[in-house]
Formats: C-alpha cells, sequence, structure tokens
C-alpha cells in the first residue's frame, strides 16, 4: 500500500469555496436548467431543491456555470469516490477510447487484468464475476444468480433499502415509492436493525438484534412458501439516510441464513471500493457475501458495475446468461483497474478510516448541542445527520432537512438531501483540513437553521 500525499489534493480554503453569483443557483444555471425542463422529467429532490448546472470538476471541487464553485459532499452520488477527472483513471478511459470502446464479452488484456485485480483485492473466494454497465444491471443478474445456485425462487429484503430501478430490482425495495401498490410475486418484505429507531429492544432500551432474527424466522415459516433463495440488503442503506446497522447484526444474520441454506447478497453498489474504508463494506463485520454487487466507486463515474460470486456457486453465472452489450468493455474495465490501483498507490482506504475519526469527532457534540439533531453517524466517507423536531418522539424535521441543503450549498457545499436526513460522501482523497472545512459549512447551516425555526 502506498502512502495519501495531502498535497496532491490540497485546497487553497482562502480561495475555496468560491461563490461569485449575487444569488445561488445563478444565472446561466438558472437559464440551463429552463432550457431541460422543457424536456427532462423525473429530475431528482436534489437538483430540484437546488436546480444549479455543472460545468467541471477536479479533486474535491466542482465548478458551475456560473463559475461558483464547490466543494464536493457527494461525490456525484456516491459515485466519484476518488474526486473528479483523477489524471490515471481518465487517461486509462482516453487510451481506450482510441484504442479499443467495444468488443461485446470477448476477452481483452484489459479486462484480464482487471479481473485479476479484483480476485486480489476482494475478500475470501469472491472470483466468479461478471462485469456491467449499471447497478440494477448487476443486481437483477444476482437475482438470478442466487435462483440457478439453489433452484429456489424468493427472495427477502429489508424496508427503505434501494437497490435500482428495473422490475425485480424495484421489487426488493419499498412499494410505494418505486413501483405504486404490488411488487412481484416471491419477493418479500422485513424491517432492519436501526439503533437509532429500533423495533425491538432490550429492557435497557438498546436494540436487541435477536428479536429480528426470532421476527425472520417466523416471517420465513409462516409467510413465505419455504423457497427463499437470498437475503438481499446493503450493508448501510444510503437511500434510507445512512442508516447504519449494530455490530452483531452481520455476524448473527449470516449464521441465521446458513442454517436455513440461504444465501447473503450484498448489495454494495454504494459502499464498495473504499467509500467505508475497505473494499467492501461487508469486511467490516469479518462477514463474506455469497453474492455481492460493486458499483459506483468501481469506475469513479464510467458507467461500470459487476458482481462476484463465491466460489461453491459461481458456475450458476454459466445458467443465466450472464453478459452485457456494455458491460466489462475496455474503457470500463480501464476505468475499474485504475480506481483499484490509485486506491493501492495511495492509500486510500487507510485514509477514509482516518478520515472517520475525524468526522466522528467534529460530529461528537452536535446531538447536545441542536436541538434540531437527533442522531450522528458515519462508516469511513458515508455520514448520516437526522434531524428532529422533538428528540424524545424522534419525529422527523423535513423542513429544516431542506434548509439546511440548500443554506449549505449557497455557502459552497454541493451535497445530498434526503428529507430530514443529511447525507455526506465526500471523496476519500480530500485532505483533512478541506473536510473539516465542509463539516464547518454544515455546523453553520445547522445553526442558522435552528434559529430561525426554533427562535
Amino acid at each position: 500500500m502506498g502512502n495519501y500525499n495531502p498535497a496532491k489534493y490540497q485546497v487553497d480554503l482562502t480561495v475555496y469555496p468560491k461563490i461569485v453569483s449575487e444569488s445561488i443557483p445563478g444565472p446561466k444555471s438558472k437559464a440551463l436548467h429552463k432550457r431541460a425542463e422543457k424536456y427532462i422529467k423525473g429530475l431528482s429532490g436534489q437538483v430540484r431543491l437546488f436546480p444549479v448546472a455543472f460545468e467541471s470538476g477536479s479533486g474535491c471541487l466542482l465548478r458551475d456555470a456560473d463559475g461558483n464553485e464547490f466543494i464536493d459532499f457527494s461525490s456525484g452520488i456516491y459515485v466519484t469516490t476518488l474526486g473528479h477527472c483523477h489524471p490515471k483513471i481518465s487517461e486509462a478511459i482516453a487510451r481506450y477510447a482510441r484504442q479499443l470502446m467495444n468488443a461485446h464479452d470477448f476477452t481483452s488484456e484489459i479486462k484480464v487484468r482487471l479481473l485479476e485485480k479484483m480476485a486480489a483485492c476482494l475478500p475470501g473466494d469472491l472470483n466468479g464475476f461478471q462485469l456491467y454497465d449499471s447497478g440494477t444491471t448487476a443486481v437483477e443478474a444476482g437475482l438470478r444468480t442466487c435462483r440457478a445456485a439453489t433452484g429456489k425462487n424468493e427472495f427477502i429484503s429489508c424496508f427503505m433499502d434501494f437497490h435500482g430501478k428495473s422490475g425485480h430490482a424495484v421489487s426488493l425495495a419499498r412499494m410505494n415509492k418505486f413501483n405504486g401498490p404490488t411488487r412481484t410475486s416471491g419477493f418479500y418484505m422485513v424491517p432492519r436493525p436501526d439503533t437509532y429507531r429500533p423495533w425491538w429492544t432490550r429492557s435497557d432500551g438498546s436494540l436487541d438484534t435477536e428479536r429480528y432474527l426470532e421476527f425472520y424466522d417466523t416471517f420465513i415459516r409462516e409467510s413465505t412458501t419455504g423457497q427463499v433463495a437470498a437475503f438481499v440488503l446493503e450493508p448501510i442503506q444510503g437511500w434510507g439516510g445512512s442508516i447504519m446497522p449494530p455490530d452483531d447484526f452481520f455476524p448473527k444474520l449470516k449464521k441465521f441464513l446458513e442454517e436455513r441454506d440461504i444465501l447473503l447478497f450484498a448489495d454494495e453498489v454504494l459502499t464498495s471500493m473504499g467509500r467505508t474504508g475497505k473494499y467492501l463494506c461487508m469486511e467490516h463485520w469479518n462477514v463474506l457475501p455469497d453474492v455481492v454487487t460493486l458499483g459506483k466507486g468501481f469506475g469513479n463515474g464510467f458507467p461500470v458495475t459487476a458482481m462476484a460470486v463465491r466460489e461453491p456457486y459461481a458456475d450458476a453465472v454459466d445458467k443465466i446468461s450472464a453478459s452485457t452489450s456494455y458491460g466489462g468493455n475496455p474503457m470500463a474495465c480501464a476505468a475499474a483497474l485504475a480506481c483499484f490501483e490509485v486506491i493501492e498507490e495511495e492509500g486510500l482506504l487507510e485514509h477514509a478510516q482516518h478520515l472517520e475519526e475525524l468526522f466522528r469527532r467534529k460530529m461528537a457534540d452536535w446531538t447536545s448541542k441542536y436541538k434540531i439533531v437527533g442522531d450522528c453517524r458515519v462508516k469511513g466517507c458515508l455520514m448520516g445527520v437526522e434531524l428532529v423536531k422533538d428528540k424524545t418522539t424522534k419525529e422527523p424535521f423535513d423542513e429544516a432537512g431542506k434548509m439546511v441543503y440548500q443554506k449549505a450549498f449557497r455557502k459552497g457545499l454541493a451535497w445530498i438531501p434526503a428529507g430530514h436526513i443529511l447525507r455526506m460522501s465526500p471523496p476519500i482523497i480530500m485532505p483533512d483540513e478541506v473536510a473539516m472545512r465542509g463539516m464547518e459549512i454544515i455546523e453553520e447551516a445547522i445553526a442558522e437553521t435552528e434559529k430561525e425555526l426554533l427562535g
């Protein structure tokens, strides 16, 4: 492993963030957004709340059409984990854009090098791979693999997890947001442990993991046909608000599933490739999933994802017509391989863990200092701050979430809203001082919002 060099990504904090427009979003952003609105529909909540038009990015900074420059605390929705336009990754993509852009699923040297690197970096016997161009496609392939490996056809997933926006992937997510009142037959949903909002607790008020497992056991016996192929879940919920499980959950869940011949399918599209300080988030609990999906930071913005399967089930991939038109093209393989190499050469797993400690210390007193902050959580460079109207009832404070998001953006921080939960995912290349400046902006926005709403 290499050593992290902060000078490579340093930002002059006497200059940045740099706001030059009289109002934010500025006139050029507003004009571009107005032109786009004539045609594009279904914009995300973050765009609707702050319709800025971005023009360029470098490292930890984003520049909009009006010349305003923001510290990036979103990584393009958990995607540009290694910062914007990293030279090594950009050069790797450009080389194959000139040399060989696509060859269906035929073998190429760059693909072989990527597969060998994946096998070397991923834990355990995850060495059955297939490459895709979106997280949703990888998840769908994972479901088909689980069915082929087990001969069973049902799935259990968790409320508020997110796995994609196509048929079966949507059926793994909560119903009304994505697919109306129904989901595909054979897909079931259960609660997952949330230490801030637990369904079941012990006598001392702490979350009781065993009660969740007892519920799962009863649910499987009484509400399914007994043909459950896999339990599918995110290690940490992203769209749901950076919800992190208690440390005993995944080890106990893995044992529970093994006893019932059910596969563990970890959707790590969001949490993989160093986002939490490990190649796989599941490594934090020493749990090896049977099937895992990688994405977002896997190509640092280039559309490439992967499915990885443990050795005992790898042959099942041959049974599902696994290949795709774009997955594993030379440009994609070059991008993903360069990401692995950058992480190794620059010591970025260790740096992400270091940043976690800085973030944790920075947020340590927020719940006692601010009336509207109910909970703060962090794993690597994945964070969530939950805003509530009352700390006893824990009633979500959506209005506060929108205000904090917009205020921080106007101060020069690009990041992610989720209703009453503030989501942060800065690039893992970020120097300490820049990371702390971003956190200061968020705290300023929280303090101003609390004063305005509560007096």
